[in-house]
This record gives C-alpha cells, structure tokens and sequence, in this order.
C-alpha cells in the first residue's frame, strides 16, 4: 500500500536515509539478488515502484502486481511498459509484467507458480475478515517458495512526531514486535515454512530497545512444492481482472533473436571488410613503392584473387578474400566473435537465421560485399 507521503510527514524529528521505503524496495532487490526467482509477485503493489525496480533484475521472468485499488495502479503502471532501447536491443531473458485488480483474500489461479511474493506494508490495511483468509491464500493456495512480509512496528511509534494511534488512517491495526512474530510462527507452523524476523528504519542511538520502524519476516517454505496433482485440484476460477500486461521483446523470441543476430554479422562483416580492404591498399602501395622487393610478398595476396584458390583459403584459416569486385567473408570466420558465437551457440543456427537476410556466395559459406559500391561511396 502506498504510504510513502504519510511517511516522510510523520518522521520529520527522526531522519531515515534512505527513505524508509526505499529501505524496504532495497530489503527486496538484495533478497531478490541472494536467491534469484525468475518468477516475483507482489502483493498491495501500489504504484508499482517496487515492480519497476525489480523489472531490472536479470534473473526475473514474470513480474505481477495486486492491488485492490485498480485507479493507483493505473496512475503509474505506464512505467512498466517497454521502451524503444528495449526493442533496440532486446534483452537475452524473457520478461513479462502483468497487474491485477482484485483482493488478497481471494483466490486466483494466476497467482500460481511464484518463486518470491512479496507483501510490503499491506497486512495493516486488511479488515479482520480479510487477515483471516490471507495465510491461506498466500501460503496454502499460493504455496510460494519465499514470502516476505512487512508491516509497522507499533513499538517504534512513540518516536514518530504526529502519530496518536496509527501511522496511516487506513491502517485497522498495528502490531509490536510480539504480536507479528507470534502471528508470523503459527503461520509458518501450519503450512510448513520457516520464518527469520529483521527489518528496516534503525532508531536512535539510545533507542534500540524499541527496534527497527519497520519489521519484516521472511518466509522459506520447508518442503519442494506440491505435486502437479495436488496443484490440479486447485481451483481454476478466476477472481481477478487483468488491468496490464506487458511482454518485452526478447532474444528467446526468433522475431527479435534474428534482428540481432543480422545486425551483428553485418556489422562484423563490415569490421573484416575494412581490415582486408585497408591491408590490401597498404600491400598495394608498398608493392607500388618496390615491385621487386614486395613481390614475393604481395604474390600470395594475389592468389587470393583466384577463385580456387580463394576457396582453399576459406576452407583452411577462414580467411577473408577477394575475387573480381566481390569480396568474400566466410561465414566459420564471423561465427569465431564472441558475441554472434553467443547470441546463435551453433553454427548451423547462425546459417539458419541469416538465410534470406544476408547477401551469400553461392555455397552459403560466406557473406558477399560488391566493391565496386565501395568505390562509388568512396
């Protein structure tokens, strides 16, 4: 839930640097950076700052988002869309966002199959009614691998100007360090989790008795999912409604994955072409310069010019050479760069994405560049 502006009225005496939400999204990230969940919901997202920040993360896949306030989603959640440099340069993982509209004391199968899900200040706003239902369906239904859970520590409240009973007039509770741990151990204790306690927002020096502004628990299930009967017997009602879905373009995605892949060997070719052209206008000049002592030397570049014997060489050391007006960069020689040996792996991948896309000899051994438009540019 979105407290942020409640919050920095309510601690002007006591200065949290950073921000004590930023603390919390950064409680996130690290955890995120520790186990590597490729799947990440979050539950109460808000304005979805915490999704935008973990979009960044390289080993996230699926990002969602809950909240049971559709129009603050809907404020921001522009910002989890795609940019132009996303489809300028893909990334190499998949990435998908989507954000629901709906209450966490329902249940909905798209919530299924989360690594990490994450409650950041959101039990607080819960009516009894809803409180109740929520183990069940975060750690019951869900059955996530990680829960985090924050909430308000009520201890801390005294130091925090302007507070009389709750720290945001939405909030239908607030607990101390007692009352979350022992919610927190019988939780755990039923569905089968684990559960460490830490938080964010240290007190003043003097102070720490009253512990951290906000506590957090952070939940490890004990035992490997369900089987894949258990989870069929799940229900497959829907309960939410969709308000944004996001896929960002990929190189998993053959579309985005051949893009790229013909740029790079242009351009790599483009970088052999140069060099055999530069080398062969210096072998040239000095040829000119000394016929007699540069003719040995300059014979062998000649025979490139043959074309068996240009072949020969393409087979052998996978060297670029020229016949007549055309120039030939053999394929093997750019599938040698590291980064279009990374983005195709095999050889036959690269010959299969660039079929069609890329000017090829004959044989499809090498791409082919006309030097007489070289000299026309030139």
């Amino acid at each position: 839930m979105d407290e942020n502006f409640q919050e920095e009225r309510f601690t002007g005496i006591i200065k949290f640097t950073p921000p004590l939400y930023k603390q919390r999204y950064q409680f996130i990230k690290d955890l995120v950076g520790k186990y590597k969940p490729k799947k990440v919901a979050d539950l109460g997202c808000a304005d979805c700052t915490l999704l935008w920040m973990l979009k960044f993360c390289s080993c996230v896949e699926v990002l969602a988002g809950l909240d049971i306030c559709a129009s603050v989603m809907k404020e921001k959640m522009h910002r989890l869309s795609p940019l132009p440099s996303d489809y300028l340069q893909p990334a190499e993982r998949s990435l998908t966002v989507t954000l629901h509209h709906g209450s966490v004391a329902h249940k909905d199968p798209c919530m299924l199959g989360f690594d990490l899900v994450t409650c950041i200040e959101l039990i607080e706003h819960l009516e009894q009614s809803e409180l109740k239902k929520f183990p069940e369906v975060v750690f019951g239904f869900m059955s996530p691998s990680i829960v985090v859970i924050s909430t308000p520590n009520s201890e801390f409240n005294p130091l925090l100007p302007g507070v009389m009973l709750f720290r945001h007039p939405d909030h239908k509770f607030e607990w101390n360090r007692a009352q979350f741990q022992s919610w927190a151990l019988e939780t755990a204790r039923h569905y089968d989790y684990s559960v460490e306690f830490t938080g964010v927002g240290h007190p003043p020096t003097g102070m720490e008795n009253v512990g951290f502004c906000t506590q957090i628990g952070v939940f490890v299930r004990k035992y490997p999912q369900a089987s894949e009967s258990a989870q069929s017997e799940k229900p497959t009602k829907a309960a939410y409604k969709t308000v944004f879905k996001a896929v960002y373009p990929s190189l998993k995605d053959k579309k985005y994955l051949q893009n790229a892949v013909v740029s790079e060997v242009i351009f790599t070719a483009q970088i052999i072409k140069q060099s055999l052209m530069d080398r062969l206008m210096s072998e040239h000049e000095e040829y000119n310069d000394d016929p007699t002592e540069r003719k040995s030397k300059f014979q062998p570049l000649m025979n490139c010019f043959s074309e068996d014997l240009g072949k020969l060489v393409v087979v052998k050391n996978m060297e670029p050479f020229v016949n007549g007006n055309v120039i030939y960069i053999p394929l093997k020689t750019i599938f040698s760069f590291p980064k279009v040996n990374r983005l195709c792996g095999t050889f036959e991948k690269l010959s299969e994405l660039i079929a069609g896309k890329v000017t090829l000899s004959s044989d499809g051994s090498a791409v082919m560049f006309n030097t007489e438009h070289e000299n026309e540019e030139n």
